[in-house]
């Protein structure tokens, strides 16, 4: 999913398209058509059902009136997944973002509301509680979302920090406790002092997040606002595709050759070699993996590398486990010690989707990059 405003030019829609996104973003009625035209999905944007006072709402019978007039444009067209009612809400306005969600589940069947939430690392006073879990969990009860969605900007001077994989962990607890998918949006452009996107970035962001079980991604932002020093989105101020525009083709295709695999999974723990984030998992507890070796070539003095490992399993108790380079700037060369030695390592291709033989020069991760396996 682009974050952000769905453009209304069909050829912008045509691009977002071939850069493997299928949802454009937050629409307006009037541009459905051409979203649905281009193959997309998106988010219907109204001020008739989020213009609001939240902690002020007027009688439902009024609510549902304006709804009425939405549901009549939007309610056959398949391009509208859902409606856009907020984002990043502090705790007060949940109970009227409730009342709202529950309005448009009435009028419009089968469509989703869309709150996407604050990171883990603001302050008590902007979530308007104390217990980032109880926050997450409003989503769910409170809203009744059914899928949880939440930011996360932590690509600082280098490096990634280690918020950015506490949120998942919290999140991916909250998602299996309250059987709820979750949606991780994650930085797709440089502003205020985030790091540049790379492949690296993008490997990183996303990789992390499959590995964490997370069953969608979400890109801030696709275009660059026209605001403060936003920059290197995928596609400019002037309407241009930057360099940042393949680096997110290149990732889609990796989701969408994945997918197909990674949706049939069920996320059976995370853990990280050798420090560990904040409500993290050592690699000691694994159930799968015993020991990760990291090598590199031609380098002095030898880097120490940091990997991830999210563990799965299929519905027939297949075991699965993705490794992922948590280094930006350097890629090693990799040997896995399993806890049952007698069992191999089959690749499933981020190009192909295909299962693979584990061998000849597979056993490298680029910066940021992940590499799926099934265990036989």
């Amino acid at each position: 999913m682009a974050w952000g405003s769905s453009p209304s030019d069909p050829d912008q829609l045509a691009g977002m398209k071939d850069a493997g996104l299928n949802i454009s973003g937050f629409c307006r009625v009037e541009d459905l058509d051409r979203v649905k035209a281009a193959g997309l999905t998106c988010f219907v944007n109204d001020q008739r059902i989020n213009g609001y006072n939240l902690t002020n709402l007027p009688s439902d019978e009024e609510i549902r009136k304006n709804l009425g007039e939405l549901s009549r444009q939007v309610a056959d067209n398949p391009a509208a997944l859902g409606i856009f009612l907020h984002d990043e809400p502090n705790a007060a306005a949940m109970p009227g973002l409730g009342r709202l969600a529950a309005l448009v589940r009435d009028a419009l069947p089968g469509k989703w509301p869309y709150v996407n939430l604050f990171p883990y690392r603001v302050s008590p006073a902007m979530l308007g509680t104390s217990d980032y879990d109880s926050y997450v969990r409003m989503l769910v009860k409170t809203i009744g979302q059914p899928f949880l969605s939440y930011d996360n900007y932590s690509l600082v001077n280098g490096e990634m920090l280690d918020p950015f994989y506490t949120n998942l962990e919290i999140v991916r607890r909250l998602s299996l406790e309250t059987k709820t998918p979750f949606w991780n949006c994650i930085l797709a452009n440089s502003h205020f002092n985030y790091m540049e996107p790379s492949d690296a970035t993008f490997n990183l962001q996303v990789y992390s997040t499959m590995a964490y079980g997370g069953r969608g991604i979400q890109y801030f932002t696709y275009f660059a606002p026209e605001i403060g020093n936003y920059r290197l989105a995928a596609v400019d101020q002037f309407g241009n595709r930057t360099p940042t525009w393949d680096m997110l083709r290149r990732i889609n295709n990796q989701i969408h050759a994945l997918a197909p695999t990674l949706i049939r999974l069920h996320s059976t723990g995370v853990y990280h070699y050798p420090d560990v984030p904040e409500q993290g998992q050592p690699l000691s507890a694994s159930k799968l993996v015993q020991s990760v070796e990291l090598t590199q070539r031609y380098v002095r003095p030898p880097i120490a590398g940091r990997i991830l490992i999210g563990e799965f399993e299929d519905d027939d108790h297949r075991p699965y486990f993705m490794i992922v380079n948590k280094d930006l700037k350097n890629s090693f060369q990799f040997r896995v010690h399993l806890k049952q030695a007698n069992r191999k390592l089959i690749r499933i291709s981020s190009y192909t989707g295909k299962e693979e033989p584990f061998g000849r020069e597979m056993d490298w991760l680029a910066p940021g990059a992940g590499i799926l396996f099934r265990v036989e």
